[in-house]
């Protein structure tokens, strides 16, 4: 992902939703379904902001269950394949580092795949959970998933040598080689990742990074925010191993790559 002059994050990827799906595929819905468990263990109501929403797999798998959602992104080749492939929810162009839907307009937002993390500084940072805070009536939930960068302290399995993966979409075979690094100083981890296809084109390079936020760090900009934490553990969650099923409780621990927390917006 490169990063614009504005801030703004664009990648390969982005701009091609129809290819992000096959590198990603999620035919179980297991992340939208996730989400789904959490808003219903909690009691959160009908109204959801699916915030960066991608491709709108997860907002279309919230809204076939019986949720009114409206899904949020950057992205305008995004939305235009989301209002196509993933029809239901309202899709509208908007920026996680500061966005304003009105005052109380829905019961829950959405943030999942470490869109959070996309906050690089504290001010962006700072600018989400206070959008997301007005966005959302007294008791609404705030359900988000990334990483965990409490799993890079002392660890340096993903950091080692680089990534391969290969995937074929479209009768041609897409490659990927990924490099992490971990930018101490501004509490970020750095991504290097290399596309080449055996179609003869010229190799891609696109950089892009995610903060590094510590579970206790979270918790502590949350309650700053005014939200009451309820759930901030390691799994099982839709990205972890082995992943979440129907039926799983959250976990008490945080230790492990993936991070997950549910936290309630506090009453005037």
């Amino acid at each position: 992902m490169a990063l614009e002059a504005n801030g703004r994050a664009r990648t390969l990827l982005t701009d091609r939703p129809e290819l992000y799906e096959a590198r990603f595929p999620d035919p179980e819905r297991l992340a939208g379904r996730w989400a789904e468990d959490c808003l219903r263990r909690h009691g959160a109501g009908p109204r959801v902001l699916d915030m960066g929403c991608g491709t709108g797999r997860d907002a279309g798998r919230l809204h076939a269950a019986g949720r009114r959602v409206t899904g949020a992104d950057l992205s305008e080749p995004m939305l235009a394949y989301a209002r196509t492939h993933h029809p239901g929810p309202e899709y509208v162009r908007a920026d996680l580092h500061g966005f304003d839907f009105g005052a109380e307009a829905f019961d829950a937002v959405v943030c999942l795949d470490s869109a959070l993390l996309y906050c690089h500084t504290n001010e962006q940072l700072d600018r989400f959970l206070s959008s997301c805070r007005r966005a959302l009536s007294p008791g609404g939930l705030l359900v988000a998933e990334m990483r965990n960068g409490a799993y890079f302290l002392g660890r340096t399995d993903l950091l080692d040598s680089p990534a391969d993966a290969e995937f074929a979409w479209r009768g041609v075979v897409h490659r990927s080689v990924t490099t992490l690094t971990v930018d101490r100083t501004a509490q970020l981890l750095r991504r290097v990742r290399v596309w080449s296809a055996g179609d003869g084109g010229e190799p891609a390079e696109e950089r892009s990074a995610w903060r590094l936020l510590f579970p206790q760090e979270l918790r502590h900009v949350l309650t700053a925010h005014g939200f009451e934490v309820l759930e901030l553990h390691d799994g099982p969650g839709p990205r972890t191993e082995p992943p979440w099923r129907e039926g799983l409780l959250p976990g008490r621990a945080a230790d492990a790559d993936r991070l997950h927390v549910v936290a309630r917006r506090s009453r005037p």
